[in-house]
């Protein structure tokens, strides 16, 4: 019979510490640094290079002011927009499209 009592023993504390478990999803995350959407009508209308890379040049400068992004990282970013800007003005619609996509997978924007 002393057997059986440690055993006994030994189930009821764990089934004691399965009572007393920690959830297994971890509360939300806070601290996490500030979001702010840009105002509607902030970003440049219409379609083109010109367009889409003021577009992109407007959420780099928010997201740069907001700490979403920091500045050495907005400041490369800007310089590889300010070389899609240039051949987009100089009338080279596709090489700016893609520097602009090229730009924007390199910083991780969609």
């Amino acid at each position: 019979m002393s057997s059986w009592k440690p055993g006994f023993a030994l189930a009821a504390v764990l089934a004691l510490a399965a009572c007393q478990s920690k959830p297994a999803v971890p509360p939300p995350a806070a601290g996490l640094g500030p979001v702010a959407a840009l105002p509607a009508g902030a970003l440049p209308a219409g379609t083109g290079c010109g367009p889409a890379i003021a577009r992109t040049q407007a959420i780099v400068d928010s997201d740069v002011a907001t700490g979403n992004l920091n500045a050495p990282v907005g400041k490369r970013f800007s310089a590889d927009l300010a070389n899609a800007s240039a051949a987009c003005a100089a009338g080279r619609d596709g090489e700016a499209l893609h520097l602009l996509a090229a730009g924007r997978s390199r910083y991780g924007y969609p």
